[in-house]
């Protein structure tokens, strides 16, 4: 639990933010949104999805699992935009809720709640395990969540969250590993079972969150070549990222 807490507040990395001048904070949104696109696919093609085909291999139910996951975040969002539809209007720049927060912010909440649940019981299964396996799994963990959760804040932010709601909403989703450890903890060995549709499922998600809503958002905005190429360049840093500690896992 000690674990999955700490994981849990990697979340406040988005503290950082608050020091920063609200102008160059504004700048960097569009580049922080493309990491975190290169960071969620990276983690679905370099780690989630190779890692669960090497333990179970990839047959209908796997392929049936990733696409549950891209269509039930597909539902939601269709519910999201459809509750925008029928409360309030926000022109030109994209489906708002109510308080003029993006659907694709919240979409990616949820995306992001429920991959943290993902961690809390891979953590508790490796402690199932052995003291050892436990903490090999929280380290590598938390090198996986730094910069996913950079991209997340920067996502929030973009998508209309305020920098105090972006760190608070972040952090909340963060907590749910703690209730994915409990659930761990009490099924036992038998969450093997679970976890072989859960993994699949979230790489699913994931492919969602990144295609169907963070990279739409960073073509809407066209201003210069210059532009382009680093909104390009920090799409292709999120992927590197994964790779790196992919390379740092093998070492």
């Amino acid at each position: 639990m000690v674990s999955v807490v700490v994981v849990s507040l990697i979340s406040l990395l988005g503290v950082i933010a608050l020091a920063a001048k609200q102008d160059w904070l504004r700048r960097v949104l569009l580049y922080l949104v493309g990491f975190s696109a290169g960071a969620l696919l990276g983690d679905v093609f370099i780690h989630l999805l190779p890692e669960y085909i090497e333990e179970h291999g990839f047959g209908l139910s796997a392929g049936v699992a990733v696409l549950a996951g891209i269509v039930v975040f597909f539902i939601l969002e269709q519910i999201i935009h459809w509750h925008h539809h029928h409360s309030i209007d926000c022109g030109e720049e994209g489906a708002c809720t109510p308080k003029g927060i993006h659907a694709f912010a919240i979409t990616n909440l949820v995306g992001d709640a429920f991959h943290n649940f993902l961690d809390g019981i891979v953590i508790a299964a490796g402690y199932l395990l052995s003291l050892p396996v436990g903490i090999a799994t929280t380290i590598a963990v938390i090198l996986h969540e730094i910069p996913q959760e950079i991209g997340d804040f920067g996502v929030l932010l973009h998508g209309g969250f305020t920098r105090t709601r972006a760190i608070l909403f972040n952090l909340l989703t963060a907590l749910t590993a703690i209730a994915g450890a409990i659930l761990a903890l009490y099924l036992g060995e038998r969450i093997e079972v679970m976890s072989k549709f859960l993994a699949p499922f979230a790489a699913g998600s994931f492919i969602y969150i990144a295609g169907a809503d963070l990279i739409p958002e960073i073509h809407r905005e066209h201003k210069t070549t210059g532009a382009s190429l680093l909104k390009l360049a920090s799409f292709l840093l999120g992927i590197g990222v994964m790779a790196l500690l992919l390379l740092a896992e093998f070492e």
